[in-house]
């Protein structure tokens, strides 16, 4: 009975039938291959067998090349390091296998280890075993000395400048992910196929070491072989030495060339898998498209054959075919690159009519954002790059509104000639508000450690974070990804400039007709919430003002029906804006707990000592709640020191921290902070939600 009270365990080993299951649904191939393996290791194989188990090795070599030749990129062969020690394991059981017949059974004659190594014997030695010893020799040091080692080569250096890369590219993800030109779940998989791929180089450097011992193992076997073989033949079976030399040399080097025959493509394939990380599509179209892209080089293989051709004792017919096929591909070339391109009609048909004259009026608007381009930038609205800053912008202003709450309004692009040639200001309501200038056809390369590029170009700032940078050559790129340095283009550096630059001036894009708009745009359900604050408790204008208050702390309006409720619940007591704000954002603690949060899910908060709570709360003056703070110039130069100490203390932590103020005093504490530091968060103990988890890293 106590037996029967005893729980199920769910750790019971899996039935014989369950296992055959797996086997013949492919889930447990990998394994049962392995454990074969190691039978090739203890147990002699019969000659048939060893046949099958060769033909296996050949064919599955050269379905492995033909995989590596036809992928497009590395990551769609993942198993291939994989692949390539269970098939090097392979080829060394085969080996062992072979080897036990060849000295086993090589008495019997050439046929003792079965019909495969036979016929590669036969037909490498072609009756003269020296000639096929120095073929398999030079088969060895080609695959050892060349491809191997190449391919290891490049395996290792693709590993080492794929890890050093990857801060780089993971910067490069996180940015188009906040410019919005991807979305979440783009941005999970490249993020995916980043660690995938750091994953792929570091195992394809260590399984390139297998490849090369590989063949120097099968080198030693052989040489194994054929002295173990002739010393049995001779010793103990009183074969004539003659006779021995022959017989077990042919069975050598036959097993040697069925092993190193494989060993040479899948050495092959390593080497091609790993070098297509350059390379776009298919290995096959690559090689044609870039070969026969360039007539001028295709016209000088041409020439360079017909010459040959003409040389005394040289055969002609191979050369002058290959001079005539040359010089038709180059001249097809120059026909196809001197074709017009088509024109589309409606850009014909736009660029012919006339500008029609503007009214005068039109000169009095004011564009709330506006892009001035220099003449040398004009390429940027009128080419596929020009799309692309479009196409920038456009997502750009979807992100804004998805982060913050409200559509942007849109953004005019047009050039000014007094501008430099390469230069750009952007404007917020004709207000120059940012300039900088870009290198058309360069990139702008940024160390994401904060120091200077060391490539060759031009030094500069980045204009949106004021960080070092440097514009380099467009065919450095691989180099400065290599190193681990971010790469923007000029359309990015321009829509990266954009985006802080609407990000400061948020609030002042927020229209009456925008908030007018917002109100009106809400649910059904929502909308009697607006007619119970509007017009009798809170204007509309007040509304307005209290979320230009918001945004000007970068903090989201999207929640309009929670702040248009703090709003209701504080306007009845007082007039005053700051009031107002001050209750919203007590009202939007979790929003604001949760935007803030550090990486480990903690709010990280620098707090403000006693002494400065009780310094501002006795500076404020005034009656009611319009109070404005009165602190001396020396105390407040002390305490711009206090914080900027306090914040580069947490940044050396690695924490984008939050200042912890009292209520009363928060908003007079942003009002200094944001002029020294227009990004620092100040929370009031009012807006930490319960359930938030704090981590204190410094005190002013």
């Amino acid at each position: 009975m106590a037996d029967a009270a005893l729980p199920k365990t769910s750790t019971a080993m899996p039935s014989a039938s369950s296992l055959w299951a797996g086997i013949l649904r492919g889930e447990m191939g990998l394994a049962v291959g392995v454990v074969g393996i190691i039978v090739l290791l203890i147990l002699p194989v019969p000659p048939m067998l060893l046949d099958l188990l060769l033909a296996v090795s050949l064919t599955g070599s050269v379905l492995i090349l033909m995989t590596a030749v036809l992928i497009k990129k590395p990551l769609e062969f993942t198993s291939f390091p994989t692949v390539l020690l269970v098939a090097t394991l392979y080829r060394l059981g085969l080996n062992i296998a072979s080897t036990r017949l060849i000295l086993g059974h090589g008495h019997e004659g050439a046929h003792g280890a079965g019909a495969v190594i036979e016929a590669f014997g036969n037909l490498m030695m072609q009756g003269n075993f020296i000639i096929g010893v120095i073929v398999f020799v030079i088969l060895v040091v080609v695959n050892f000395m060349v491809v191997t080692k190449g391919s290891g080569r490049i395996a290792e250096v693709a590993a080492r400048f794929t890890l050093d890369a990857m801060p780089g590219k993971q910067m490069a993800i996180d940015a188009d992910l906040s410019t919005g030109l991807i979305d979440q779940d783009t941005a999970k998989q490249r993020r995916k196929d980043l660690e995938q791929e750091s994953t792929f180089f570091g195992a394809m450097d260590g399984a390139s070491k297998f490849v090369k011992g590989d063949a120097v193992a099968g080198l030693i076997i052989t040489g194994i072989n054929i002295i173990g073989g002739i010393l049995i033949g001779v010793i103990q079976h009183k074969i004539p030495i003659g006779e021995a030399s022959a017989t077990y040399t042919l069975m050598t080097i036959g097993d040697g060339l069925v092993s190193q025959i494989p060993a040479l493509i899948i050495s092959i394939a390593a080497g091609m898998v790993v070098s297509k990380a350059g390379v776009e599509g298919s290995a096959n179209a690559a090689l044609t498209k870039q070969l026969s892209m360039n007539p001028v080089a295709l016209g000088m293989v041409s020439a360079s054959s017909g010459v040959m051709a003409l040389i005394p004792g040289m055969p002609i017919l191979p050369f002058a075919a290959l001079s005539l096929g040359a010089g038709f591909l180059a001249y097809r070339r120059s026909m196809t690159a001197k074709l017009p391109q088509p024109i589309d009609p409606e850009l014909a048909e736009a660029a012919a009519s006339e500008p029609e004259e503007e009214p005068i009026s039109a000169s009095l608007a004011i564009d709330d954002v506006k892009i001035e381009l220099g003449y040398g930038l004009l390429t940027l609205i009128n080419d596929l790059d020009g799309r692309r800053l479009t196409d920038q912008i456009r997502a750009l202003r979807k992100t804004l509104a998805t982060e913050f709450g409200f559509v942007m309004p849109p953004v005019r692009i047009l050039d000014n000639m007094r501008l430099a040639n390469q230069g750009y200001a952007i404007r917020i309501k004709e207000m120059e508000a940012g300039a900088g200038e870009v290198r058309l056809g360069m990139l702008m390369a940024m160390d994401p450690r904060g120091g200077q590029v060391e490539l060759p170009g031009e030094h500069v700032r980045e204009p949106a974070f004021g960080l070092p940078a440097t514009w380099v050559a467009d065919d450095l790129r691989e180099e400065a990804t290599f190193r681990g340095y971010t790469i923007v283009d000029p359309a990015t550096v321009l829509t990266t400039h954009l985006t802080e630059i609407l990000k400061e001036n948020m609030a002042d894009l927020l229209s009456y007709s925008e908030v007018q708009k917002l109100l009106k745009d809400l649910p059904e359900g929502q909308k009697k919430l607006v007619d119970d604050l509007i017009p009798g408790v809170a204007t509309a204008t007040t509304v307005q003002r209290v979320l230009q208050a918001l945004l000007k702390e970068r903090v989201s309006i999207r929640d309009l029906p929670q702040i248009l409720e703090g709003i209701g619940e504080a306007a009845p007591h007082t007039s005053s804006v700051t009031q107002l704000v001050e209750q919203v954002r007590a009202r939007l603690a979790r929003q604001l707990c949760w935007a803030n949060r550090g990486d480990d899910g903690a709010l990280p908060i620098i707090t403000l000592s006693a002494e400065w709570e009780q310094a501002f709360a006795e500076a404020l003056v005034g009656p009611g709640d319009d109070k404005q703070l009165a602190l001396a110039p020396s105390r407040l130069q002390e305490f711009i020191r206090g914080v900027r100490e306090a914040f580069e203390r947490a940044a050396l932590q690695g924490e984008a921290a939050v200042l912890l103020t009292s209520p009363g005093v928060r908003p007079y504490v942003r009002s200094i902070i944001e002029r020294f530091r227009g990004q620092t968060v100040v929370m009031s103990q009012n807006e930490i939600h319960p359930r938030a988890r704090l981590k204190t890293v410094g005190m002013v």
